[in-house]
């Protein structure tokens, strides 16, 4: 079993410093195996701003042994700098988060591969490569008995609610990392914390991330999701700062692989089982 701790959105420059100690006690008390962070970690990419994201990297690796692993997101490039933006979108990256964009992680539970989908030419929209999907797709062939994890910002897949739009590349994406056997693809981008198999790709599951510490909550509540994989099955907790100034376990889900893909055991409705006051999930008869 395996311990996978998942935040995005940080948006230093635009974060609500009174949740910073708070997110890191959290971390600190569940000690995941890996801290997998899917982008924006800053506002604006000002050097002041990875400063800050820099702290609080440093920082958790202080309160725990995870292996931090890290993509970028759209915010990570400078956006009020065109020349950085078109010749040297990552320097202030690699200079304070980390060296490696794309990063690979492996142990003998999990492998975890980073893709970075941020587009310089474009603001929002991300894009996955050709190139970098022959390099995911390589990285994973051959692995069995490891969970198989991709970290991108972007999501492959938006809901009808969500007005963005979808990555260039991402039907072809979903296609292949299904074929490579990738088992679940952890994003952020849109602020908001969900997990189900992809409708399209059924044999991935869908982990989005909300953000942690941003302001910008666009009606949700600041968050971060724990993933607790084995063979065949992992159980997800979105922990939120709901009404107070620490992070509780709020929703809850188990998946198993099934003939067909991923399916959820015992389910409760969309999202995920409800978590009761204890902090232990509800029985099923209980919840519903």
């Amino acid at each position: 079993m395996s311990r996978i701790l998942h935040l995005s959105d940080l948006h230093f420059g635009r974060a609500a410093s009174e949740l910073e100690e708070p997110l890191l006690e959290s971390i600190a008390q569940l000690q995941p195996d890996v801290v997998a962070i899917s982008g924006d970690f800053t506002q604006r990419a000002r050097r002041s701003q990875f400063r800050h994201a820099a702290e609080f990297l440093e920082r958790i690796q202080q309160s725990c042994e995870a292996r931090i692993l890290c993509v970028p997101g759209n915010h990570d490039v400078p956006l009020d700098n065109l020349w950085m933006r078109l010749l040297r979108p990552w320097a202030r990256y690699r200079a304070s988060i980390a060296r490696e964009l794309e990063p690979l992680y492996y142990d003998n539970d999990v492998a975890v591969v980073g893709v970075n989908t941020v587009n310089r030419f474009a603001w929002q929209r991300g894009k996955v490569s050709s190139r970098a999907l022959d390099r995911v797709c390589s990285a994973l062939y051959g692995i069995e008995r490891r969970t198989r994890i991709v970290v991108v910002h972007h999501p492959l897949e938006h809901g009808p609610e969500t007005d963005k739009q979808l990555a260039r590349g991402a039907d072809e994406a979903l296609e292949r990392l299904q074929e490579s056997g990738a088992d679940i693809v952890l994003s952020g981008h849109l602020h908001y914390a969900e997990f189900a198999p992809f409708r399209t790709a059924p044999g991935l599951l869908f982990v989005q991330a909300g953000t942690s510490l941003s302001t910008r909550l666009r009606g949700e509540v600041n968050s971060f999701n724990l993933l607790d994989t084995g063979p065949g099955q992992v159980r997800l907790t979105t922990y939120v700062a709901e009404h107070s100034r620490r992070f509780r376990p709020g929703r809850y889900g188990v998946f198993r692989r099934g003939e067909h893909g991923w399916e959820r055991d015992e389910p409760s409705g969309e999202g995920g089982r409800a978590i009761g006051e204890d902090g232990q999930p509800k029985l099923a008869s209980a919840a519903e």
